[in-house]
């Protein structure tokens, strides 16, 4: 296998820019971001360019599975280990999901009692100051970074219930102009996964305040003469994210009050119509994270991976109306989607290729393969 150091050489004489060069300067205190994508990629040191011929086709949703089912699985002994641009297409959708790190001087730490939960953009902040019961802007340089100040909330707001209500009513003034898709549902707000709750926050508002966000996404394969085959969503033109996209079998953002696996069992009923007793088998195979900053919005995402073996005779049926209709591909079709196309929503992608890893499709031979297994936890895995 060729050197991380000849890899990163291999890349930077191909691209414009690096993820090391991106992330080289983190503007918050490291008392507080131990496992920042600074000091991940400062170990990767790997570059990627943004759109490449191997992602030409467009991550509009306006596409078909005919067109999915074309895009041909490699040919028995094609070349992929000594093709040392061979993982290029995986790069380039760790690459989708972590814009933007050069804004990060653009926002605010959110603290509340001494806890960075998030982060604010100067811009959306100014949008709060309005609301002076519910948020403060203290003058503090060790949090205030950039901007000598921080956001927290009024000391008057003392428990989580009082800050939920307080919070949530600023969300709906706000409304729909300056925090679209709101859905009434509830994501907790914490430190650190486990951690004691500060308060509750609408879903859609979660990248607006940079908190940490965490979901399950479920692996759902068939296993036929020792060839594996997963099964393959496609997302519903009528959703107000991605529509029309490919997405895995069973997906869902992980909300207040509710654990990992019972909420693998709740999203596998209503997305697949998997029952309970099928449901329990899935296993927790790990995690993924990213770190993407578009405009106001920041999303730091960790998605627990589940995978699931399930029987060759069932078929998955959508109950919530979120799927058009599903589609069981062999992996290594799948492999080849995500490599050449946008036709996944982004971060299924990374699932998917940690999925690829797991199983053996992605070798250790392969050019770049510990610096694509790296990318995959880029976020702040806590």
């Amino acid at each position: 296998m060729t050197c991380l150091c000849n890899f990163a050489s291999y890349c930077s004489s191909r691209t414009s820019s690096s993820f090391s060069s991106r992330f080289a300067s983190h503007p918050f205190p490291m008392k507080f971001a131990a496992s920042s994508p600074s000091r991940v990629m400062a170990s990767i040191q790997i570059s990627i360019k943004f759109a490449s011929s191997s992602s030409s086709v467009s991550a509009i949703g306006n596409f078909t599975w005919d067109d999915v089912l074309g895009i041909p699985s490699p040919q028995p002994g094609a070349a992929t280990v000594d093709d040392s641009s061979y993982l290029h297409g995986y790069f380039e959708k760790i690459q989708l999901c972590n814009r933007g790190s050069e804004k990060q001087s653009e926002f605010l730490p959110f603290v509340i009692e001494e806890q960075i939960v998030g982060f604010v953009h100067n811009g959306f902040a100014d949008h709060l100051r309005s609301f002076r019961d519910v948020f403060i802007f203290p003058k503090d340089k060790f949090y205030g970074a950039h901007f000598d100040y921080y956001v927290s909330l009024h000391p008057t707001l003392k428990t989580p219930e009082e800050r939920t209500s307080a919070v949530g009513n600023v969300v709906k003034s706000l409304g729909e102009e300056w925090i679209p898709g709101i859905r009434n549902e509830l994501y907790p707000v914490t430190s650190s996964f486990g951690a004691p709750i500060f308060f509750s926050l609408e879903r859609a508002a979660a990248p607006y305040f940079g908190i940490k966000a965490y979901g399950i996404h479920m692996n759902g394969y068939v296993e036929r003469n020792g060839l594996k085959q997963l099964w393959i969503g496609k997302r519903s033109q009528a959703k107000p994210t991605y529509p029309g996209m490919l997405d895995h079998l069973v997906a869902g953002g992980l909300p207040h009050g509710i654990d990992c696996q019972e909420n693998v069992a709740k999203e596998c009923e209503e997305e697949a119509g998997i029952p309970r007793s099928i449901s329990i088998k899935a296993k927790p195979v790990g995690a993924v994270s990213y770190s993407d900053i578009d405009g106001y919005r920041y999303k730091r995402d960790v998605l627990f991976c589940y995978d699931l073996n399930l029987p060759e005779s069932f078929v998955p049926k959508n109950e919530d109306g979120e799927v058009d209709s599903f589609k069981l591909i062999p992996v290594t079709q799948v492999a080849e989607v995500i490599r050449k196309t946008q036709f996944f929503k982004p971060n299924c992608s990374l699932v998917i290729i940690d999925f690829l890893f797991r199983h053996g499709h992605i070798r250790p031979e392969s050019f770049g393969y510990l610096d694509l297994l790296r990318s995959l936890r880029i976020g702040e895995c806590s």
